[in-house]
């Protein structure tokens, strides 16, 4: 949805929805954004929500300069970005989402700070809400490292479990910086070779997640013999401040394109029926292979990180394939061209030029653009 109006170098938005890519893209660009009837329809819980103003908190500590204002009703929020600092920094987030929905941000915002970043998260690993941990280390880090080409100082590593609703979780997150990302073209996305996979259990029998497993490897090893689903079984102070269990699966290709797919047991208390270990895995694997049949190079929760970094790129041409775009990713492109007024081209790789206007019912979608050159005006010149 583009802008209702635009004054002078002020971007104004209505609505509370992406929320968080209108913040983000913000404080890249440098362009302020005025974002207004957030919620003003809700009579009973109007304005924004504890976890968007969680995010909106990170986003000033890892900025210098950055002013907010939030009317009384927070209903309007206007944000003026500073400058990207980074460094070390330790955020509590709100347990209303999992840590993956902070972990996004940062890991767009990351690679152009003045300091590498240096991240203490703390809250819920895993959630319905937000991709978990897991699901990120695996599918968005890869996509990093393609535009990073040297990974020296990346790293996402669980320090505890903690579920949904209490949390009690804690991640470290490491990222380092670079002057400018490079353009990339990549359209092969290999044969699959392997699934690797993670099963947690946090205050429940460590039964659950043996079943799990032993669900989800009958259905992979239809179709993959190389396949290891490893088991976190957590207890104690390690097992954070709820009862849950869940799996990710990851599939790794010949050409290094990792596809995500994960599951999280119903919250205790909240709905009808617990969850069963077997069911929770087929589904999980069902899902991965749904995601393999999509295809592309990369994984769909991702496709918007890919268009993100390939339009900051290098005044080169970027090409990439990726599979049916998401609606979160299309909204993304138009938030792209407001902020920094790139388009991209698409079209089906596998369809000849006249046949372009079929591109809307691909399997397959070819992104491509010219980077603006994006330079990181934070990092230090040495």
């Amino acid at each position: 949805m583009p802008p209702i109006t635009q004054e002078g170098n002020c971007l104004i938005y209505r609505g509370s929805n992406f929320l968080k890519q209108r913040l983000v893209l913000s404080c890249l660009s440098g362009k302020p954004v005025k974002i207004t009837q957030i919620r003003s329809d809700d009579d009973e819980a109007p304005g924004l929500r504890e976890f968007e103003i969680s995010f909106i908190r990170l986003l000033d500590k890892i900025t210098n300069g950055t002013k907010i204002e939030l009317n009384a009703a927070g209903t309007s929020v206007m944000f003026s970005p500073g400058l990207l600092h980074g460094g070390e920094l330790q955020h509590d987030c709100c347990v209303q989402r999992g840590i993956g929905y902070y972990l996004d941000a940062l890991i767009a915002l990351g690679p152009f700070c003045k300091m590498p970043l240096h991240c203490q998260l703390r809250g819920v690993t895993n959630s319905k809400e937000s991709p978990s941990v897991d699901h990120i280390k695996g599918a968005a880090l890869s996509v990093l490292k393609r535009f990073l080409l040297v990974d020296e100082g990346l790293e996402l590593r669980v320090v505890r479990r903690g579920v949904a609703p209490l949390g009690g979780g804690e991640v470290v997150f490491r990222c380092p910086i670079r002057k400018s990302l490079r353009a990339i073209q990549f359209q092969e996305q290999g044969m699959v070779k392997r699934i690797r996979g993670t099963v947690y259990a946090c205050k429940v029998s460590p039964a659950m997640a043996n079943r799990t497993v032993e669900a989800a490897k009958g259905c992979m090893l239809k179709f993959l013999p190389d396949v290891y689903i490893y088991t976190d079984q957590n207890r104690g102070k390690m097992s954070g401040n709820s009862p849950g269990f869940g799996i990710c699966l990851l599939a790794e290709t010949t050409d290094g394109v990792c596809f995500a797919a994960e599951c999280n047991s119903n919250i205790q208390g909240e709905a009808e029926t617990p969850s069963i270990p077997e069911d929770l895995g087929r589904e999980t694997a069902m899902s991965l292979l749904n995601e393999i049949y999509r295809g592309g190079c990369c994984d769909s929760a991702y496709q918007w990180l890919v268009a993100l970094y390939m339009a900051l790129g290098q005044k080169h041409v970027s090409k990439f394939v990726t599979g049916p775009l998401s609606t979160y990713t299309v909204h993304f492109l138009q938030h792209l061209r407001d902020f920094f007024s790139i388009t991209f081209k698409l079209e089906n790789p596998e369809l000849d030029e006249d046949d372009a206007d079929e591109v809307r019912g691909a399997q397959k979608v070819l992104m491509t653009c010219v980077g603006i050159g994006y330079t990181n005006i934070n990092k230090r010149v040495i």
